[in-house]
């Protein structure tokens, strides 16, 4: 097949939605199908940065978004449509649609081809932490329009799942992230990069994530004052400023990658995710790949990955202290923080991109099968 993914962010970004469409179109690729991605034109600050991908990348016009400019809106543009055309699409991924992906919504039913929408991104909780001029209610009706055009929709996690069904989003199908669990694994752990970041010998309590507002990474405020404690920040985004005030004890590292990346999570003691508003959480996943005990909200896509009291524990949303019991409770048992970190790791098992990208196959040919009832419908 020729699968054109249409994705409101691509590299150079890193976040989940980038993260997934080079997977995707990686897996594509190994299976002897042809992607395409259409995305929008990166920040100005990193409109040069090179992007080495073995397919096609078709940039669309785009703005900044209002409050958080390093997400670029795409706009409305011919190009679109052209794209689909030329390429000669059989099918249209749309990852995270709202804006650009909407466009590209409206350009594959005039070409009359299958659509497979993938829900990746809370919407509406964006509308409620940056004022973007759209209310929570109003982004849950342009999430419906959307996705309700689509073959099916593809959702990370249960409680996404209720979420869209909730708000009268129809054809919802689970399809849940993979991991590279060759890259992200206990073995990566290095006495090196524990030395740098607890040269003390504290118990490191990590985060990984874009730092901003509805990440909630402000409750760990007393996790950093915790004796023997040392926590430490993977990411980068708008908040950074308030966060650096907010954590005066947290060690910040910036954006990460790859090995570095990975050695980083294996060398952590207990991973700790505050956000409540997750579809998925990618973050946890490599940590239990990475074999850590997990503090995570009781909220969104965690509550499908830890299981409490086995893997790690989830705590109320929004309320500090839970965090900061919780990570106290392990850092006191060391036993318990391996018994939950070999449980997360083999909690993983299965879970590898390729098995994943075999599942989304099959949701490629079932959303094919609907869209040719559907033309042979108009046809007739």
């Amino acid at each position: 097949m020729r699968v054109a993914l249409v994705t409101e962010s691509f590299l150079p970004d890193v976040n989940g939605v980038a993260n997934s469409v080079v997977r995707t179109a990686d897996h594509l690729l190994r299976r002897g199908h042809e992607p395409m991605v259409i995305a929008p034109q990166p920040p100005p600050a990193v409109r040069d940065t090179p992007v080495h991908v073995p397919y096609p990348v078709v940039r669309v016009a785009s703005l900044p978004m209002p409050g958080y400019p390093q997400i670029r809106l795409g706009l409305p543009t011919p190009t679109l449509t052209g794209a689909l055309r030329a390429f000669g699409a059989d099918l249209v991924h749309l990852a995270s649609p709202f804006v650009l992906g909407a466009w590209g919504m409206l350009a594959a039913r005039t070409l009359r081809l299958p659509t497979v929408a993938v829900y990746q991104t809370d919407v509406a909780a964006y509308a409620r932490a940056y004022k973007v001029g759209m209310t929570e209610g109003a982004a849950w009706k342009w999430i419906k329009t959307v996705h309700n055009l689509a073959s099916r929709t593809l959702v990370p996690s249960s409680e996404s799942a209720f979420a869209l069904n909730a708000h009268g989003v129809e054809r919802v199908h689970l399809w849940r992230r993979g991991v590279d669990d060759e890259l992200f694994h206990p073995g990566r752990r290095r006495d090196e990069v524990r030395q740098s970041l607890a040269p003390n010998g504290e118990l490191v309590v990590g985060f990984v994530g874009r730092l901003a507002v509805e990440k909630q990474i402000d409750l760990l405020a007393d996790v950093s004052r915790l004796p023997g404690v040392r926590l430490v920040i993977v990411g980068d985004g708008p908040a950074a400023p308030q966060l650096h005030k907010a954590l005066p004890a947290a060690t910040f590292l910036g954006v990460r990658r790859g090995e570095e990346l990975a050695e980083l999570y294996a060398s952590f003691d207990i991973f700790a995710h505050t956000g409540p508003y997750e579809t998925f959480g990618q973050a946890v996943q490599e940590a239990m790949a990475s074999g850590l005990p997990v503090v995570a909200p009781r909220a969104g896509g965690p509550v499908d990955l830890v299981d409490h009291e086995r893997t790690g524990y989830l705590v109320p949303p929004f309320v500090a202290e839970g965090f900061t019991s919780a990570v106290r409770d392990l850092v006191a048992d060391p036993a318990r923080r391996a018994a939950f970190g070999a449980a997360g790791r083999q909690a993983i098992e299965g879970r590898s991109w390729s098995a994943v990208g075999e599942e989304l196959l099959v949701h490629y040919g079932e959303a094919c099968s609907v869209g040719y009832l559907e033309r042979r419908a108009v046809a007739a």
